[in-house]
């Protein structure tokens, strides 16, 4: 640490410029970007430059759910994995088309254990909230998994950005003494993701899933259409007392703030919106900066499953791509395609099942319609091959689609199948009981009394 008097001084010595934090990077250096809001924009836009200049080789781009509004200027700039390779811990939409064109690794994780993943990191380049006078940045509304990356990181160098939420919580500072070199950036906008309103599929979805939860519960909702819709729903109902407890904070907590609906009255860390990074609106941005209400936390702690559990009435709201008859969830892959990752889906649905009166909902709509116009249902006799399966069977609570809620926690594999069929779409149900059948999990004998 340096003393106050020192600070100043620190400050003007570690200044670069974006060019000069670029030129910081070596062949064969493993960088990472870091997480949620964190990603660096004058800096890349550097290292842009020197890739089209043909200067980069042997280069890892490191990343975890990057919220940025467009691609990297290092990958637009380069051309091959020889150059500059990525890798990420869960795909976002430009993660997933640099996967598709080769250039960009999934790495899989259980979201709850990332900070202890992270080793040999050469360089950690973050965008950062202004200094204050003790020399401290705040990181933004993105602590989840930092102290992994500083452990790991050689080399720290931050890109100060005015627009950067201050955002309140528990390890969400990083001390000058701690960083290697500053830039000051352009303060470009955060990266905004608007607020999707749902389909009319999830308004039926959601209005199944709203009268399960009770006065007093914690919620997780995650991001999209569906927890938009839920959220609504439950700013407009007489459900009262709630509280937050989420790995991503979304517009959805604003809305019910705002309502009047979130209280101080949860079992654990009372009077504050837990999450471990954020992605949303300027609203939302707003509503984080400074503000006590919200608290950042560690991946390690939001998404631990004792902590989960330890919640009263916590309930936890997700989705998935699709789903088979022995009830086992993918939420990530569409066949070999990666599309986006395990994120804290399982962690959620043990710790939910786990406290005091919570339920896990895994929501889903019962088909999808193609370009060609073809409907294919999303309740599956088995996964197509290549399906990663992100939730186990045997940690599935409740499926919803838009004709019901099957739950699935200590029911027979024919009752599981049973369950799941009653609620997918009509026109696949008959199909999907003979599929049971030819699979040994339904039979017309499964239902007689032993």
């Amino acid at each position: 640490m340096y003393k106050i008097s020192q600070i100043a001084d620190a400050y003007k010595q570690k200044l670069v410029t974006p060019a000069g934090a670029a030129a910081l990077v070596k062949d064969g250096d493993r960088i990472s970007y870091g997480l949620g809001c964190s990603a660096p924009y004058d800096t890349d836009i550097a290292l842009g430059e020197r890739a089209k200049a043909k200067e980069l080789h042997g280069i890892e781009v490191l990343s975890t759910t990057v919220v940025k509004d467009e691609p990297y200027a290092i990958y637009l700039n380069s051309e091959s994995n020889d150059e500059v390779r990525f890798a990420s811990a869960h795909l976002n939409g430009f993660d997933r088309k640099m996967n598709k064109a080769g250039r960009c690794w999934f790495i899989p994780i259980l979201f709850n254990e990332l900070p202890k993943y992270w080793e040999n990191i050469d360089k950690l380049i973050i965008q950062v909230h202004p200094m204050d006078k003790w020399g401290n940045f705040n990181i933004g509304p993105q602590a989840s998994d930092l102290r992994g990356l500083l452990r790991a990181a050689k080399m720290v160098i931050v890109e100060v950005n005015q627009n950067m939420p201050k955002a309140l919580g528990y390890e969400t500072e990083l001390n000058i003494a701690d960083v290697d070199y500053i830039v000051e950036g352009t303060n470009h906008q955060m990266p905004l993701i608007p607020n999707k309103a749902g389909t009319a599929v999830d308004e039926k979805i959601a209005d199944l899933v709203v009268p399960m939860i009770e006065d007093g519960s914690t919620l997780q909702l995650g991001i999209g259409g569906l927890p938009s819709a839920i959220g609504k729903k439950l700013a407009e109902s007489d459900v009262k007392d709630l509280s937050g407890h989420t790995e991503m904070l979304v517009d959805s907590y604003v809305d019910l703030y705002e309502a009047g609906k979130i209280t101080s009255k949860k079992s654990r860390d009372k009077g504050k919106i837990m999450y471990a990074f954020a992605g949303g609106t300027q609203r939302l941005y707003d509503f984080i900066d400074d503000n006590q209400i919200v608290f950042n936390a560690p991946v390690s702690y939001v998404n631990n499953i004792g902590v989960v559990a330890s919640i009263d009435k916590f309930v936890s709201i997700n989705s998935c791509i699709d789903l088979d008859l022995y009830g086992q969830v993918n939420a990530e892959t569409a066949g070999y395609q990666q599309i986006s990752g395990t994120g804290g889906q399982l962690d959620f649905a043990q710790g939910a099942y786990l406290s005091e009166g919570g339920k896990g909902f895994i929501c889903i709509h019962s088909t999808r319609k193609f370009k060609d116009g073809h409907v294919e249902s999303l309740i599956v006799p088995t996964l197509p091959q290549g399906t990663v399966i992100t939730t186990p069977r045997s940690a599935v609570h409740h499926i919803v689609t838009e004709y019901g809620v099957a739950m699935l926690k200590g029911k027979s594999t024919w009752e599981r199948a049973e369950a799941l069929i009653n609620i997918a779409h009509p026109d696949f149900r008959e199909d999907l009981i003979k599929q049971a059948e030819k699979m040994g999990i339904w039979t017309k004998t499964s239902k007689i009394s032993m």
